[in-house]
């Protein structure tokens, strides 16, 4: 059959991602992968650079995702289908445009862990994330922002004649464009996926890229790279070591089912071999990845049989459900680093991912250079490198073709930004919603063609915070929500004193609960917990006296009451507790919040009570503790 590419719909048991939180994340991002001085000094120095090259430091302007629920029910999804008459590929365009799942049509056999279920958990950068498939990361270390963000989706010609799907979006915690191309070769057992990600600034930019592949983590599942070495990470914050592969502290660590702890395995690619990972079964079946040499990374990240790994599994899944493990590439070789792109640059490659077949003696062998020379024959002859190398160059013309059908539309963000920039960038054009302009980006369209911001609601929108929206924010025309918006961005850039200042102008012209909210924030960073308590309490009475939304007001009380516990006023605490809406109050996170406002008001048994009762904390984030 010749290939094809349609709309679909996939219906799967769904917990929804939420709405955003509308209050901007003013506090330090906590970093689980961060490592500590002594680390560092252990390691090569083009690697310690780039470890130390533009940590990300904020969130701003992203938003948090952190409203959503463990209520799973049938969910229809917008999917697409690329189809050949070798394999079946579904992309979910509106969830950061996941691969949800690969089948390889002559045998039946699902090449990717696809979950049955969509749960979000709090994984990503900005909170919600959810396993499976293939996820595209960029922005900085960790599961990037757009994990369940719509993008852009069009067909698009492709160098052999037929079609692409085109996915693309604007990274904002970057500030760049990308764009991912889909397509089968006509008889193809692969799937190809051209990958560029740009700068169009006139400085450099931090980028951080690595595709991560859900693959079935079966008993005899053995990962295979070309290396005798890996960088080992155990989440300690000290342990990236070199450890040799296979065998390492007693086991063999290329089988992730056997792993006691969760960690990260980042293989050691000697220079001028062919990059390539593969997972294979017992049989020595399943999937293999391989790319031109830009991507120069490859990783194994396991849960490990623990308790906690476990538990991470099912708290992702449903009950019953088989593991997975991630096989992974990405542009440098460990996910701890950033690498440099000049301005005007651009970094692109392309990858394959397909099946792959082998001896099962070989693989499973005792002699580790000759399983993975059985795989790397095996992938040679199924796709040789020079066939990867040359299918990229084809591609890079066809990169800039201009989209024929629209397929999905993803942010109005990329479109503001193109015509603040006066950007050109073909292949990826970033349309003006059809309203004219988007809600949350029309305050900024007004900002940008008349120098006054656009009228917002009583509650402001996103903010913008890079140093161009900053210099037009310096410039605008006076204003509360002016001065709230120039305050975020002074706070993104590390003028804390400044943004102080900044909301202090806005609440004497009449800003109310946001501004002041803002400045609880900042005291709670800068070592005040009495005045925020103080700021906290009185901005949450003032939320209520204007109407504030329910999201502002619940989110707004969760903060508001870790600030008064954290300074023993448990009894102001309660009361704000008791006025949040019951259906949050209900939730998990709230139902932690009163047994710990209880102890601190010296109800143990109370606080006992709570915690017997059971329940679930929804946002429960990756390395998050309780006081």
């Amino acid at each position: 059959m010749a290939t094809t590419i349609r709309r679909a719909v996939l219906t799967l048991p769904a917990a929804s991602p939420g709405p955003e939180n509308p209050l901007p994340p003013l506090r330090t991002r906590g970093d689980v992968h961060r490592l500590d001085r002594a680390a560092m000094a252990g390691l090569p120095p083009a690697m310690a650079r780039r470890t130390r090259y533009a940590p990300l430091r904020s969130l701003l302007p992203v938003r948090r995702r952190d409203d959503y629920t463990r209520t799973r029910v049938p969910t229809d999804l917008d999917a697409i289908v690329i189809e050949n008459d070798r394999l079946r590929a579904t992309v979910l365009p509106g969830l950061g445009g996941r691969v949800h799942s690969l089948v390889h049509k002559p045998t039946g056999r699902p090449l990717l862990y696809s979950n049955p279920v969509l749960q979000p958990a709090g994984f990503a950068l900005n909170g919600a994330w959810f396993s499976g498939g293939i996820e595209w990361n960029i922005g900085a270390t960790g599961h990037g922002a757009l994990s369940v963000a719509p993008l852009h989706a069009a067909r698009v010609p492709a160098p052999d004649g037929g079609q692409m799907l085109r996915l693309w979006e604007w990274e904002r915690l970057r500030d760049l464009p990308f764009q991912v191309d889909l397509w089968l070769p006509d008889g193809s057992d692969f799937l190809y996926a051209g990958v560029r990600v740009r700068n169009p600034h006139h400085r450099t930019a931090p980028v951080y890229w690595w595709s991560n592949t859900a693959v079935p983590e079966g008993p005899r599942t053995r990962v295979l790279a070309p290396a005798e070495r890996a960088w080992h990470f155990g989440y300690d914050r000290a342990s990236l070591r070199r450890v040799p592969v296979p065998h390492w502290d007693g086991a063999d660590r290329t089988y992730p089912a056997d792993g006691t702890h969760h960690a990260d395995y980042f293989y050691d690619l000697p220079d001028g071999e062919r990059r390539w990972i593969a997972a294979l079964d017992g049989d020595g079946q399943g999937l293999v990845q391989t790319s031109t040499d830009a991507l120069t990374g490859r990783k194994l990240f396991l849960w490990g049989a623990d308790e906690t790994g476990r538990r991470w599994q099912e708290w992702l899944t449903e009950p019953g459900t088989g593991g997975y493990a991630e096989i992974q590439a990405g542009l440098a070789p460990t996910q701890l680093e950033h690498v440099p792109l000049e301005a005007g640059g651009e970094f692109a490659w392309l990858e394959a991912y397909g099946p792959l077949a082998a001896d099962p003696t070989a693989v499973h062998g005792a002699d580790w250079a000759a399983a993975r020379a059985e795989a790397a024959a095996r992938l040679e002859a199924a796709l040789p490198r020079a066939a990867v190398d040359a299918a990229y160059e084809a591609w890079r013309p066809y990169a800039d073709h201009e989209p024929k059908e629209t397929l999905a539309t993803g942010s109005g963000w990329g479109a503001l930004e193109v015509e603040r920039g006066r950007l050109e960038l073909p292949g990826t054009p970033f349309p003006v919603p059809a309203d004219g302009g988007g809600d949350e980006q029309r305050p900024w369209r007004a900002l940008l063609r008349t120098g006054s911001l656009g009228e917002e609601g009583p509650e402001p929108g996103p903010s913008l915070v890079s140093p161009a929206w900053r210099e037009l924010l310096e410039t605008a025309g006076p204003g509360p929500h002016t001065a709230y918006h120039l305050g975020v961005a002074q706070w993104h850039a590390g003028d804390r004193s400044q943004a102080v200042r900044s909301w202090e102008h806005a609440l004497r012209q009449g800003m109310g609960w946001p501004a002041r909210r803002a400045l609880a924030a900042a005291d709670v960073e800068r070592g005040h917990p009495e005045r925020a308590a103080d700021r906290y309490a009185r901005a949450v009475t003032e939320a209520h006296e204007a109407g504030a939304s329910r999201a502002a007001r619940t989110a707004l009380a969760r903060e508001a009451i870790e600030a008064l516990l954290a300074v023993g006023r448990a009894e102001e605490a309660a009361a704000v507790l008791a006025a949040v809406h019951p259906v949050a109050r209900a939730r998990g996170r709230f139902r932690l919040l009163e047994a710990r406002v209880l102890e601190g008001r010296g109800d143990a048994a109370g606080a006992r009570a709570v915690l017997a009762e059971g329940f679930e904390v929804e946002d429960l984030g990756e390395g998050e503790s309780f006081p």
